[in-house]
């Protein structure tokens, strides 16, 4: 959004940000209307319910966050210009309605990511992540001021790749998480996972005396946000590392070779 904001701005179309505007207030709505169903729906499950819908809203947010992944490795150079002739297009073809649904389609992408994200940080600690959605949100709203207002400066490959990274980390975390989820609705069902539901390690720190989890301990103050952030487990079980590695080789092998392929072809 802010790419088309600041291409209107270059051309000389300010005027047409209302446009622009109404599409991403409709994104917003919609997706708040969505985060409100989600978490109604969770709300009224419990027990093997419960679990099931936190694992498959863990997996759905990794499958989310990866897609966006792939995609901002396939279009970090070439974005800016998709944006400005789409825009292009529909100024001179007075296809007004055409920049509504651009700007709809953008923010509403990110609104579902974050709806999907949200769900699961809730799941894992709903206080701290209602303390980070506030904060994000301010910092955010001087981010995209800061872009709007820069854009033509701002190197978007370099931007894609740093946010790739941080996506990485994210979605790692929450297929960990999810996976987990789905173990012990495994295990509580009966069914025998062997050694792979067994703990491949446990540095999870005894209780304190009044019964209080320890500060690195997963559920513990500083351990509980590394849980949240990178999928922090003291005591995991062998899927569960099995997935978290395996994704971080796929995801990472994957944009190294995108951006040495992409730099060859530069050189070339």
């Amino acid at each position: 959004m802010a790419i088309v904001a600041s291409y209107l701005k270059k051309i000389g179309k300010q005027n047409l940000n209302t446009y622009l505007y109404r599409g991403a207030f409709a994104a917003i709505l919609a997706s708040v209307l969505l985060g409100f169903a989600t978490f109604t729906v969770y709300g009224g499950l419990s027990g093997a319910s419960a679990e099931i819908f936190e694992g498959a809203a863990s997996l759905t947010a990794t499958v989310v966050l990866t897609y966006m992944i792939l995609w901002m490795t396939r279009h970090a150079q070439t974005l800016k210009t998709e944006l400005e002739r789409k825009v292009e297009a529909a100024v001179t073809t007075e296809q007004l309605f055409g920049i509504i649904v651009l700007s709809f389609v953008a923010v509403f992408r990110e609104g579902l990511e974050t709806v999907l994200f949200l769900t699961t940080l809730v799941i894992i600690d709903s206080v701290g992540t209602l303390i980070g959605a506030a904060a994000a949100s301010i910092f955010v709203i001087l981010l995209a001021t800061i872009i709007m207002r820069s854009i033509y400066r701002l190197n978007i490959k370099k931007f894609f790749q740093v946010t790739s990274v941080i996506l990485i980390i994210f979605a790692a975390g929450m297929i960990g998480y999810g996976v987990h989820e789905l173990i012990e609705v495994a295990e509580s069902s009966g069914m025998e996972l062997g050694v792979l539901g067994q703990h491949a390690f446990d540095i999870n720190p005894s209780r304190n005396p009044d019964g209080s989890y320890p500060l690195l301990h997963e559920k513990g103050a500083v351990g509980s946000v590394f849980a949240a952030l990178v999928g922090y487990d003291g005591n995991p079980e062998w899927l569960r590392v099995i997935m978290y590695v395996a994704y971080w080789l796929v995801l990472v092998t994957y944009v190294l070779f995108n951006l040495q392929k992409k730099t060859s072809s530069l050189i070339d």
